[in-house]
């Protein structure tokens, strides 16, 4: 007997591991974070997403820093499991197939979330359906618009082809999955209270550019019959498009941003609804690097099912936990010196930043003055950067030249290098081996961030801007520094703070006064704790399921 399932997660992407190529960037991490902390807590949840076989893509940089996409295709054998579930969807006229997959993911306590993955590439489907599923963010409209009807329609199809119709939240990450909302319509007779009280929607971004919308004609041609004909939605009677948050959330009992200030700067975005919010957390155990297992194992032993055992981190003794640093730091090091022809140096300060390359994240602050840079660095810190442009992100991809650029034009003064290929695997490396996280998006348009909360809980202090997450966890100079005055961002204030900060604060700290830089790793270890995917999960269990 199958279970019944309460909670039906669906995401576009979910970051399970850097085996299983179905994510891009944080908000599919975030996921994969979400279920794995729900199974830990053994909450009765199924996921649903895409299983896109060229993954989103593997990326190349060269000398000139130029960035080249190549898409390695992905064979779900042996790590998903073929289950014999296959329906079809009514897309552009025509019936569209889809096979089903599974993976377990297995809790600490035993407690096992299905994962189903929906692919379209199989040989019953003409050779344009095939290509449905097969790269996550890829495509044009047409083909987002086909990938989300696949989730969202298809997905809520799943649930009832396995007969579980006993879901009592429809949790809705981002508006990819918005279509399952006009399937439940369909389903409960365009009863639309009784949607809502089955409906939860998470938004994530406050950039505009990153919520899908659709022009009505273009959805309703693709989509023939499964979009009602009287479908009312603030954008849609406004300009005739079809906003897919909006949908969501107009649909949904209940929704939430990702950081207390994002709770604010959703709520002004869409003021026709009610938004709140639950900071985002990380899966705790997974992002740790393996010198602090060992050592909280040792120290800590109930760590991995109770995350609040790490307030306790002052019971380990300064000189040890300083080893797992260094420990951690050489084997991120040893890597980084592989790939790049700059040698990095163990006893040298090492900054990480690394995220995906998109304009408002602000990646090229740093070098604002590289005369300013190179005096205050030279001999004293060295760089690490990683982190993927969409293919499509022309300004991306020029963010990424201009830091090649600018690394060359410091040679033999500050060492500064580009890690390619920036995924699950490589990002846990970098947050858990370099001594200090920074991050200075243009605030507000950093959701949440996740992994500085990473880099937090491996006593990596965050050097950051006060934005997202980082707004609620800061204790300037004593877990970490803010970087810039919150009321008035911009570019040339934040950098001249910035320099000041690391010339002032963070340099002398970490070379000369290493018991004030132990007590910084430490409070910046305990500030980790509250932000937990295991905190988060309760909150969403408390609050919204």
């Amino acid at each position: 007997m199958k279970p019944k399932y309460d909670i039906a997660y669906f995401s576009a992407e979910i970051g399970i591991s850097s085996s299983l190529p179905t994510y891009s960037g944080g908000l599919g991490v975030l996921a994969g974070d979400h279920i794995k902390s729900s199974g830990d807590l053994g909450l009765n949840m199924c996921a649903i997403t895409l299983l896109y076989r060229e993954g989103y893509f593997k990326q190349r940089i060269d000398e000139e820093g130029v960035q080249t996409e190549t898409y390695p295709r992905f064979d779900p054998y042996p790590l998903l499991k073929k289950l014999k579930i296959k329906f079809t969807l009514r897309l552009r006229e025509r019936d569209v197939w889809i096979q089903v997959y599974q993976f377990d993911y297995v809790g600490y306590s035993g407690h096992t979330i299905p994962l189903y993955f929906l692919d379209t590439d199989i040989e019953e489907n003409f050779d344009d359906d095939r290509k449905i599923t097969a790269r996550l963010y890829s495509g044009d409209k047409d083909h987002r618009i086909l990938q989300e009807a696949i989730l969202g329609f298809g997905g809520s199809k799943l649930l009832e082809e396995l007969g579980q119709n006993k879901i009592k939240t429809y949790h809705m990450n981002e508006g990819h999955c918005s279509f399952l909302v006009l399937y439940l319509l369909e389903k409960y007779d365009g009863n639309v209270e009784k949607v809502k009280s089955l409906c939860h929607f998470t938004t994530h971004t406050p950039v505009p550019a990153g919520h899908d919308h659709f022009s009505e004609s273009r959805a309703k041609k693709l989509l023939r019959g499964l979009l009602p004909e009287n479908l009312k939605l603030p954008s849609l009677v406004q300009n005739g498009r079809l906003h897919m948050t909006e949908l969501g959330l107009y649909y949904s009992r209940s929704a939430n941003g990702v950081s207390q200030l994002h709770g604010q700067v959703a709520q002004n975005q869409f003021p026709w609804t009610n938004i709140g919010y639950i900071t985002n957390g990380v899966h705790h155990s997974y992002w740790m690097g393996s010198p602090f297992k060992r050592l909280y194992d040792e120290y800590l032993p109930n760590w991995k099912t109770n995350p609040e055992a790490l307030l306790e981190i002052d019971k380990i003794p300064n000189h040890i936990l300083l080893e797992a640093h260094k420990t951690r730091k050489y084997f991120l090091l040893g890597y980084a010196n592989s790939q790049v022809s700059k040698a990095l140096d163990g006893n040298t300060l090492t900054i990480g930043f690394a995220r995906r390359s998109a304009t408002y994240k602000r990646a090229q602050l740093i070098f604002h003055d590289l005369e300013r840079l190179q005096s205050i660095g030279e001999g004293k810190i060295q760089i690490i950067f990683s982190g993927k442009a969409h293919p499509n992100d022309q300004e991306g991809k020029e963010l990424i030249r201009q830091i090649v650029e600018n690394s060359k034009s410091m040679i033999g003064k500050v060492k500064i290098i580009y890690l390619e290929n920036y995924n699950m695997w490589l990002g846990r490396m970098i947050t858990s081996g370099v001594d200090v996280w920074l991050n200075t998006p243009l605030r507000p348009n950093e959701a949440s961030g996740t992994s500085g909360m990473k880099a937090t809980l491996n006593g990596v202090p965050n050097l950051s801007v006060l934005d997202g997450w980082w707004a609620e966890g800061c204790r300037d100079g004593i877990n970490g520094w803010a970087v810039g005055d919150p009321d008035s961002p911009e570019d040339e204030k934040d950098a001249t703070h910035f320099y000041s900060l690391l010339e002032n604060e963070v340099i002398p700290t970490y070379y000369n006064h290493q018991e004030r830089w132990i007590s910084i790793m430490k409070e910046a270890i305990k500030t980790g704790v509250n932000f937990t995917a295991h905190r988060m999960v309760k909150r969403y269990n408390e609050k919204y399921y």
